[in-house]
């Protein structure tokens, strides 16, 4: 059913759009009757409620349009319309505004329009903004324009036409065309109004120049205009581009004190000012949102900047919610953030209970927490969500293991066997279930630490526990063992590894290599390389070297240089620890001129052995009158600095090791 023009006076009409037919705009102008109603639908945020009040009020479709921008949203009804027969109107009394729309699309000049135009006549203005908003919306930008001029000749021009012929111009982003629009607004004898300022901010803002807002608020205040609540958030938007959170925080004080004290409703009575404030006051929080979250992508620090801007909006008694925090959260991905993300986790806390919070939040600050290194904060903060909520989920189970694995690596890595068991006790006791690479660790410190009860405890534990072991789990076993002299017991081991099917490494032909020449079983030690080979396990310099140093052990010279010597033979090149073992082995078992041997092939090489070495020659050789040629031996070896050994006896879980 088409729309039709009428002549029934003092009437409100709503006029079809002529870019969608199922949207409507209405604007208030005599001649018009409606026929009937349809329900009420949301009215498309582009098109514009015009009032007769609007040139004073700036609510035009500038206003419009900031609001549309800033996310407020307009609704009216949906309504088909007829139009009466007018005088002046078409013979069958009927206007397709869609088809005028559409026969003015390629109009140039004044002319065209009139062309266009000569079976129309007193069409009211309100009828000629929905075609200037349409034109601009179908980037007909030129036909706008026409539109004015031929205005200028047969109509008398508002500032409502100049408005929307701005926010054309806007739409189009043809910005070099902003100063012809002013300046034939100002000769038409028309003053700017806050419309137009406002539209001519939001220009300002997408061109990227949004210091000069900052200006237009003096031109506001020097013409005497009164802003409008779109006129606070467009400068709270000019706020946001310059990311100056501070400056939007005290621009937005000011304002709520003019709120609160009455002014803006003695400004403007028209305006629901308690409505609107509550709109600005949400678009301040997005926008201090908005700016800390780009100071937290930023590869500079600025997690020191952003505690203190929330201590500035609560000391502002600005309302924060779960919702702002929570976004603020997911912002922070780095190390540095840990401090941003501590404070914030703690707010989320007070803010209510813990049903409330989000379990991925959560565990996102527990993850960063432990990129930080911060991991008894991450444990804390899961002790919490078990007491308080929110459950955790399968990924706060894992986020937390990981935390327990790398506190169990540096255990392992460092001997704090004490602390790695307990470590483990804590993960059960918080119904965490360790993996084998959690057992391993421990059983690793332990045998690390030499503590071969401990290790066989665990390793038991382990077992009880369900935990399949794996090759790692018997070859920190076997070193334990090993350690503890244990040797039966540890071949009872390897036996029962080999009957579970588990298949041997490097590193447990090596325990068992070692384990075999401390027994003095040469003949068992030559079966363990073979079954290597086998294995296609080649024996390395360790392989060796825990063979002599078995040997060492036992005193037996003799049986340490042979193995030597039969590394050679295997295309196996010592290293520092091969020959200082050797020496070991040389000057315990009564051989002080091999070591001395030894000792200077070895310097010769360019190896440089460690003190105990040299003096062990030199005393060796005086013991026994052998001479020692110190020229031949080189200058004294500088004693090697150890790495620094934490006390092996961590027994609180609530601090970290250094």
């Amino acid at each position: 059913m088409q729309p039709l023009i009428a002549s029934n006076p003092n009437q409100s009409v709503l006029v079809k759009s002529y870019l969608d037919s199922d949207k409507l705009c209405a604007f208030p102008f005599p001649f018009v009757k409606i026929i009937r109603r349809m329900p009420c639908f949301g009215f498309p945020s582009n098109f514009p409620i015009l009032k007769s009040d609007e040139i004073n009020r700036g609510a035009s479709n500038t206003s419009t349009y900031s609001k549309r921008s800033l996310g407020v949203d307009q609704t009216s009804e949906k309504v088909d319309v007829n139009y009466e027969k007018s005088s002046n109107s078409p013979r069958n009394g009927r206007v397709n505004v869609r088809a005028l729309a559409s026969t003015l699309h390629n109009a140039k000049t004044a002319e065209d329009v009139e062309e266009s135009l000569k079976d129309y006549s007193d069409l009211p203005l309100p009828v000629f903004t929905t075609l200037i908003q349409g034109l601009g919306r179908a980037k007909r930008l030129e036909a706008a324009f026409a539109i004015v001029e031929w205005l200028k000749k047969n109509k008398t021009l508002s500032v409502l036409i100049y408005n929307t012929l701005l926010s054309a111009v806007k739409l189009n982003k043809k910005y070099y065309k902003v100063g012809d629009v002013i300046d034939d607004m100002k000769s038409q004898g028309f003053e700017l109004s806050i419309v137009t300022y406002n539209t001519l901010m939001l220009i300002y803002i997408e061109q990227g120049k949004p210091k000069e807002v900052f200006n237009l608020i003096s031109q506001i205040q020097d013409a005497g205009l009164l802003p409008s609540p779109a006129t606070f958030s467009i400068i709270l938007m000019a706020y946001k581009e310059i990311e100056d959170a501070h400056g939007a925080l005290q621009y937005f004080i000011k304002f709520r004190e003019k709120y609160r004290i009455g002014e803006l409703q003695r400004d403007s009575s028209e305006e629901d000012w308690d409505n609107e404030f509550v709109k600005i006051e949400k678009i301040m929080v997005r926008i201090c949102l908005s700016v800390m979250r780009r100071w937290l992508v930023k590869e500079e620090n600025n997690t020191t900047e952003v505690l203190k801007f929330l201590d500035s909006m609560d000391r502002a008694g600005v309302k924060m919610d779960t919702n702002f925090f929570e976004r603020l959260v997911w912002a922070c991905t780095r190390e540095e953030h840990y401090m941003v993300v501590r404070e914030l986790y703690k707010r989320l806390r007070e803010s209510g209970p813990g049903d409330g919070l989000s379990v991925t939040v959560c565990n996102h600050i527990i993850w960063l927490m432990g990129k930080a290194k911060k991991w008894w904060a991450a444990l804390e903060v899961y002790e919490e969500m078990l007491e308080k909520g929110p459950t955790p989920n399968y990924l706060s189970f894992e986020l937390v293991v990981s935390n327990f694995t790398v506190l169990l690596t540096a255990a392992r890595r460092r001997g704090l066997w004490r602390w790695a068991v307990q470590l483990l006790d804590k993960m059960h006791k918080r119904g965490l279930r360790p993996g084998t690479r959690q057992w391993n660790a421990v059983l690793l410190a332990c045998s690390k630490a030499g503590e071969t009860d401990a290790a066989i405890k665990i390793f038991q534990q382990m077992v009880q526990k369900g935990e399949k072991p794996t090759v790692y789990s018997y070859g920190a076993l076997l070193s334990a063992l090993e350690k503890g002299t244990l040797y039966d017991e540890a071949i009872r081991v390897w036996d029962h590894m080999q009957k579970l099917g588990v298949e041997p490494n490097l590193h447990t032909y090596t325990t068992l290599a070692s384990i075999y020449a401390q027994k003095g079983d040469h003949d068992k030690v030559e079966s363990v390389l073979e079954e290597m080979v086998a294995a296609r396990i080649e024996p390395t310099v360790v392989t060796f070297n825990a063979i002599i140093s078995g040997c060492a052990k036992c005193q037996m010279g003799a049986a340490a240089f042979e193995w030597f010597h039969r590394m050679k033979g295997a295309n196996v090149k010592p290293n520092e620890v091969s020959y200082e073992m050797v020496i070991d082995a040389l000057t315990h078992d009564g051989k002080p001129r091999l070591a001395y041997q030894m000792y200077v092939r070895a310097y010769n090489e360019g190896l440089m052995l460690n003190k105990k070495a040299y003096d062990a020659v030199v005393e060796a050789g005086r013991a026994s009158g052998v001479i020692v040629d110190l020229d031949d031996l080189g200058l004294h070896p500088v004693e090697r600095r150890k790495p620094t050994q934490i006390k092996n006896n961590q027994s609180d879980f609530a601090g970290t090791p250094v």
